[in-house]
């Protein structure tokens, strides 16, 4: 594929005359808004840039980029997704998802399309509840979550999309939430990669679900309980004084305490983006005992499949007549009079 050629553009390029509409305190509004001016910034132009999107409240998202967009049917947008990049690679396109519609329904289109590493942008944008079919229990939902589905709470044990996305052969692997403002700098990360990348976003469903990630998403307050992850750097949360350390014996990770800045001694390991066992380790740590993850978890790119795709088609094509006229007219023909 050719590389893309940058050019200016500001937020007010991006955004379509449509009236945005979502519930009042959406977490929806603020990744808009983190897309919309991250876009300025890649060097992007609207009118090479797709929105593809399946069902749900994440899925109005096309409606307010001026870009191409697809609003599809329940599930099935990876399939859609797929399909727009092939017949023009030259496209930008990313893909808009939910829980529900991502990792139920559309679970195994979203899981070809990351195992084919189709170079796209995911968005799965998670707030652990059914919104806009009136608050059913998820996928991703808690133990425990009461709903109208599960008036005595769920007793199905969550689904989690990155460990999915990793299990499904996942070159790019990422999380940020709603509000951060370190969305758009993970964002920028899943553009560069080359191949199918995955970013969960943690969003805040105000009228179902409201403020369950408050515990390490909260405006403020929080940020102890945050481990954002940069390459080469150590992995240090709660402004330094602890850090995560693997442990030797049982293989697992565990946190430590950092006196006076010595991480090296507390054993804190340096993040590496390419060490996949890891990123399994990083996204199946659970919260409480320890900080979300967060930042770019995996990237370690792979040929991507339109890439292939495309080579093995022009490979056999080498030699060959390509003019489909005569390649019908070849062979047993006749002409039917009038």
């Amino acid at each position: 594929m050719n590389a893309i050629t940058p050019i200016t553009t500001t937020l007010k390029d991006w955004e379509s005359d449509q009236e945005v509409r979502w519930c009042p305190g959406c977490g929806d509004y603020a990744i808009l808004k983190a897309v919309q001016r991250t876009l300025p910034d890649l060097g992007l132009d609207p009118a090479k840039t797709v929105f593809v999107s399946g069902i749900g409240c994440s899925s109005r998202f096309p409606y307010y980029m001026a870009t191409y967009g697809f609003h599809t049917i329940h599930g099935r947008a990876p399939a859609f997704a797929t399909g727009i990049k092939l017949s023009n690679p030259e496209l930008d396109v990313w893909l808009v998802t939910g829980d529900g519609d991502g990792m139920s329904i559309g679970g195994n289109h979203t899981f070809h399309l990351i195992r084919r590493n189709v170079n796209l942008q995911i968005m799965l944008f998670n707030n652990e509840i059914y919104g806009l079919t009136k608050g059913q229990y998820s996928p991703t939902s808690r133990v425990g979550t009461n709903s109208p589905t599960s008036p005595l709470g769920s007793v199905d044990r969550p689904a989690s999309p990155c460990a999915f996305a990793l299990g499904a052969g996942g070159r790019f692997i990422a999380r940020g939430f709603d509000v951060s403002k370190n969305l758009p700098d993970v964002l920028k990360a899943a553009h560069a990669h080359q191949g199918a990348a995955f970013v969960e976003i943690f969003q805040n469903c105000i009228v179902y679900n409201k403020d369950v990630f408050e515990d390490f998403a909260a405006p403020k307050g929080a940020e102890d309980r945050q481990l954002w992850l940069a390459n080469g750097e150590p992995m240090l949360f709660a402004k330094g004084t602890q850090g995560i350390a693997l442990d030797s014996e049982k293989l697992t990770l565990k946190v430590v305490d950092v006196v006076d800045g010595d991480w090296q001694g507390a054993g804190v390991i340096v993040h590496d983006v390419t060490n996949r066992s890891v990123a399994h380790m990083l996204v199946e740590m659970p919260f409480g005992p320890f900080p979300m993850a967060l930042g770019v978890i995996y990237d370690d790119p792979r040929p991507t499949y339109e890439g292939e795709l495309l080579s093995q088609d022009e490979k056999a094509r080498e030699g060959k007549n390509t003019d489909l006229a005569r390649l019908l007219a070849k062979g047993q023909t006749w002409t039917v009079e009038a």
